[in-house]
């Protein structure tokens, strides 16, 4: 009986406050208003007796946590128990007995268990669904069951534990203002950007002269580079996975992985500049006037603060031939350049005007999005709120999700994923999963005041974009949406942007 109903989902059209936090952080993705939990069961009784056990309910803010006692009628429980057993006596198979003509006397006795754990399942989620109607209460996580009482011919009695979203005045929000700074990119910044393209182009031609490497030109080497300290048959075998492993991958929420032991590594075909800004110094002193077919031999110390946490703080030994020692030209930056770029660009002019747009529509965007997060946090700091734990940690759930495909996208194996310390990384994400929440649910109560809709229309065009973006059918987008009871998450995360747009054209 306990399985039974914590095996059921209680679909609750109601379930989805109109005001619900309808975003996944303050401008996108959205926040189940489920809550991420499936429905759980604490205390129960066997048929024929009483036995309750003390609410083991989750985690639940006081001020956002309701509970419900619930009575389900001795005749609407009877009433099930017969629809069920004529339903058992229809299709069990019983030795002795044609399919369909076993005595109900038996199908209670052989399957009273069953029967009693169907008759749970099918009526507590209704008899709480109408419960929460007849109060007006609008649950944003699915309901705990605990205290359940089943005894023949009397009610089944049990008791639901939920959140609801907190109530609170709206503090003023027409007075918030956010700077929005002039865009502004200067020829330098253009021509700057223009040279990306003008390298990409770039040849590398071989200098036939007998003499080593100068300033300004590459060598192209391969390279074994072994730890200090790490044994010489420990080395060779792990040198084909040097490139995977020892890496310190951070997530897209801060998340940091503890890095692994250094590893050897080998590489081939790599192009080195001698004197180059990027170039660790140790390579220019020692490559340095190498001609192609020679070895050079050194240790490079890298700091602990080196942007490859594979190296930082360790020191190598560098085992390196030079293949070749090559020269870099540069493609003329004319109208020719342009229009092997694209056939779209007829001049050198028309390319930097293109590029021109571009970095302007990037920096507005992002004095946009910094202009909107300043707008949330005095938002934040006028509203002073509780939210259901719930809400906290589906979000939690989310920003852990998009971490973990961050640190899948680099490399990061499964196995190395599960060793992570993920109660120390949800304790992380505690209080920026807590601010997401909040300022949810305060554009969401902003939506409302300001009567923001999202029509249909904007809806079906919003879900055409997510399927361009997927590149998979609309179709299939929208039916998965349907299936996961996300179409209205997404209206309101919709109504939501929309509402912070409205706090960003007025605040100045």
């Amino acid at each position: 009986m306990k399985n039974a109903a914590e095996r059921n989902a209680v679909e609750n059209p109601e379930n989805q406050p109109s005001d619900a936090p309808g975003a996944e952080d303050q401008h996108s993705e959205g926040l189940a208003a489920e809550g991420g939990e499936g429905p759980s069961h604490e205390g129960h009784s066997h048929e024929g007796h009483d036995h309750s056990h003390g609410p083991d309910v989750p985690p639940m803010d006081p001020a956002c946590k309701r509970e419900l006692s619930i009575e389900i009628p001795a005749d609407v429980v009877s009433k099930q128990q017969e629809a069920l057993v004529q339903q058992y006596s229809k299709q069990a198979r019983i030795p002795g007995f044609r399919k369909g003509k076993v005595p109900a006397s038996m199908v209670r006795n052989r399957f009273s268990s069953e029967i009693t754990s169907d008759v749970v399942e099918h009526l507590v989620p209704q008899y709480f669904r109408d419960a929460v109607l007849k109060t007006g209460l609008k649950p944003v996580s699915q309901p705990h069951i605990y205290g359940l009482e089943f005894t023949p011919g009397e009610p089944i009695k049990f008791k639901a534990a939920f959140e609801v979203l907190p109530d609170f005045e709206l503090a003023d929000y027409k007075e918030i203002k956010a700077d929005k700074p002039e865009i502004n990119i200067t020829d330098e910044q253009v021509d700057a950007e223009v040279k990306q393209p003008q390298e990409r182009q770039a040849s590398f031609d071989p200098v036939n002269d007998d003499r080593g490497a100068e300033k300004g030109e590459f060598v192209q080497v391969s390279f074994e580079a072994t730890p200090k300290g790490v044994e010489a048959d420990a080395a060779k075998a792990k040198s084909e996975d040097a490139e995977t492993k020892g890496e310190a991958a951070t997530s897209a929420e801060g998340a940091a992985v503890e890095p692994a032991a250094p590893q050897p590594v080998q590489m081939d075909e790599v192009l080195v500049e001698i004197g180059g800004a990027n170039t660790i110094p140790e390579f220019t002193e020692h490559l340095s006037g190498a001609k192609a077919g020679e070895e050079r031999s050194f240790d490079v110390a890298y700091p602990d603060d080196f942007y490859d946490k594979r190296l930082a703080g360790q020191t190598f030994s560098y085992k390196v031939k030079v293949n070749a020692v090559k020269k870099k030209t540069l493609p003329e930056l004319n109208d020719d350049f342009a229009k092997e770029l694209s056939q779209e660009f007829k001049t050198i002019d028309d390319l930097k005007k293109l590029i021109r747009e571009n970095m302007e529509a990037e920096q507005r965007h992002k004095t946009e999005h910094a202009a909107k997060d300043k707008l949330v946090d005095e938002l934040l700091a006028k509203n002073d709120f509780p939210v259901p734990r719930s809400l906290v940690e589906h979000q939690i759930d989310l920003r852990l999700e998009r971490g973990l495909r961050a640190l899948a996208a680099q490399g990061m194996k499964t196995e190395d994923m599960r060793r992570m310390d993920f109660a120390r990384l949800r304790a992380g994400q505690l209080e920026a999963a807590i601010k997401e929440v909040k300022a949810s649910v305060l554009l969401a109560k902003i939506a409302i005041k300001e009567n923001i809709q999202v029509p249909d229309d904007e809806l079906e065009r919003e879900i055409m974009a997510m399927a361009q973006q997927m590149k998979q059918p609309v179709e299939e987008v929208k039916g998965r949406l349907i299936k996961d009871n996300a179409v209205e998450r997404l209206r309101d995360r919709m109504r939501s942007e929309k509402a912070l747009n409205l706090l960003y054209s007025n605040s100045n």
